[in-house]
């Protein structure tokens, strides 16, 4: 049985899928709030969200992704924690019995696309057994047009079947969980997991394996453009701010999470927006809190009075990671090509909970590439279990997770396109002052959003700069908007030698964690990092 909407001609036999039941292809927002309503997968809230639980997988499963180990992909990848190999049988009995289970079964098809460029953009196909998965697909990636519908071939597949289990010891798997990417059959298989930020993940990871192989830079990061035409990309892990600090309403929004930066600019992957709402503040980030009022968006994991529908977003009884997510127009300044010029400005956002590193910081190119493979922020207690004080995290190239190819690929392709284009490039710390957390306080947003005005409008090209006698990066004395003293972060602490002990310790943990990149980098990069300003 097949709903009468628009779908290709090419069919999901070609995935191998026999026997199933009905096939929902390509619906639309509407009756896809219908069937996850009905199903019951879902509640509607208060103003028309939908309400969805991911049970006990509330974020991502980084121990239960694996690439398979195939020869036409197995040179390329870079092969280590984060991107652990599986054999071809294995993936083989895994896909066999996933097709079993998915006989007799509903199935939801969408037909999109991953990448606004035409000339980059990737045809995908995502198979799911939830609506709300269907939506969050057809919320997050770009849409095809009927005429392309008609003829859509997808170069890579995603099968998603939450309540799959694999079994470990047929499968080859860590757990129950699995995500996992096969180059040579250009397929994405997921199980066990209700949480829908894998499909989107998944994706990305494909690109991050594609896209360097065409001297196309892959990114996770938020951009946006100013009213003259000039671009800034903004680069982070969670928690950092690169999607509020990307929503400005004096700029187009390009997008908030994943792009490119090929030869013609930079673009967006998406066609939505998948934001963390924990804490979300209508004064603070009015944009962004004006879509968890709205039909359309899907809310995981956010709590709400059951009997009205009416939302809690400061309650983090489920998680610390509520999300929502939404179609990218749904911010009022969103571009409708998704398509920027190459960045003038790159911004690098940390969150240092243990107070050290000052709120803005010009970085040298090679400053640059070093920061950017060594990806900081840090973890603040609470947010984790186990997570009792400040922990730092490195995360290569700002989403070390998502990347398929080596780290210097990256990196190197990075620094090549700064120096081509002249760009300046920045860090932002939206971490803590005057003390780690628990002690300090966290850098007001206002100062964050008028250092960032600063940069972008130029104010602070010609202005004074002191050198970071840890760091090494250029600090300014003085910036628009923002007290002085709050510039300089040793000023900030009642114990001067307190922040210098911790100030050093940190700067142990960075050159710890970048002997793991010493012999693959230049020697200008390896004497970028702050354990050779701090020998001196």
């Amino acid at each position: 049985m097949e709903m009468q909407t628009v779908h290709s001609s090419y069919g999901i036999e070609n995935h191998g899928l026999k026997n199933v039941n009905a096939v929902y292809w390509n619906l639309s927002t509407a009756p896809l709030y219908e069937e996850a309503i009905r199903r019951r997968e879902a509640r509607l809230a208060h103003l028309g969200a939908l309400i969805v639980r991911t049970g006990q997988h509330t974020g991502r499963s980084p121990n239960d992704k694996f690439i398979v180990d195939e020869p036409e992909s197995s040179s390329k990848v870079g092969w280590g924690k984060i991107n652990k190999p599986m054999t071809v049988a294995h993936f083989d009995m895994l896909y066999r019995r996933m097709l079993a289970y998915l006989q007799g079964k509903d199935l939801f098809v969408q037909d999109c696309y991953a990448g606004a460029d035409e000339a980059y953009r990737l045809p995908i196909r995502v198979i799911t057994e939830y609506a709300w998965h269907s939506l969050f697909a057809h919320d997050m990636f770009i849409h095809a047009s009927k005429e392309e519908l008609a003829t859509h071939v997808p170069e890579f597949t995603v099968i998603d079947a939450p309540n799959f289990k694999a079994v470990p010891e047929i499968d080859g798997t860590k757990s129950e969980v699995f995500i996992v990417i096969n180059f040579a059959r250009k397929l994405v298989l997921i199980g066990g997991t209700q949480y829908a930020g894998e499909i989107k993940k998944s994706i990305f990871s494909v690109l991050n394996y594609l896209l360097p192989q065409r001297n196309v830079l892959s990114m996770h990061c938020s951009a946006n453009i100013g009213p003259d035409g000039d671009t800034a990309v903004f680069f982070g892990l969670s928690g950092t701010g690169k999607t509020t600090l990307s929503a400005d309403p004096n700029r187009t929004l390009i997008g908030d999470d994943e792009h490119g930066w090929s030869d013609n600019g930079v673009f967006n992957f998406e066609g939505g927006c998948y934001a963390k709402v924990i804490n979300l503040s209508a004064q603070a980030e009015p944009e962004i809190y004006a879509t968890t009022r709205r039909f359309g968006t899907i809310l995981e994991n956010v709590a709400f009075e059951s009997e009205s529908g009416r939302l809690d977003l400061n309650d983090s009884s489920l998680t610390e990671n509520t999300r929502a997510a939404y179609p990218i127009d749904y911010i009022p300044n969103a571009s409708k090509t998704g398509m920027g010029g190459h960045p003038k400005n790159i911004i690098m956002l940390t969150a240092d909970a243990f107070g050290i590193l000052p709120p803005i910081a010009r970085l040298t190119p090679s400053q640059a590439m070093y920061h950017f493979l060594s990806g900081y922020t840090a973890k603040v207690a609470g947010t984790e279990r186990g997570v009792t004080e400040p922990q730092a995290t490195f995360s290569t190239c700002f989403g070390a997770p998502f990347m398929t190819l080596p780290p210097t690929a990256y990196a190197n392709l990075l620094g090549e396109k700064i120096a081509q284009h002249n760009v300046n490039v920045w860090m932002i710390n939206t971490g803590w002052s005057g003390g780690p957390y628990g002690v300090g306080k966290r850098i007001k947003i206002a100062y964050t959003r008028a250092m960032i005005t600063a940069i972008l409008d130029g104010s602070l090209q010609d202005v004074e700069m002191r050198i970071d006698p840890h760091f090494g990066f250029a600090v300014p004395t003085s910036c628009p908007n923002v007290p002085a003293e709050v510039l300089e972060p040793r000023s900030t602490w009642t114990d001067s030698a307190s922040y210098d002990w911790n100030a050093q310790n940190l700067v142990n943990m960075f050159a710890d964690n970048f002997r793991n990149f010493e012999s693959q980098v230049t020697s200008e990069v390896r004497s970028a990092g702050p354990s050779a300003i701090a020998a001196v």
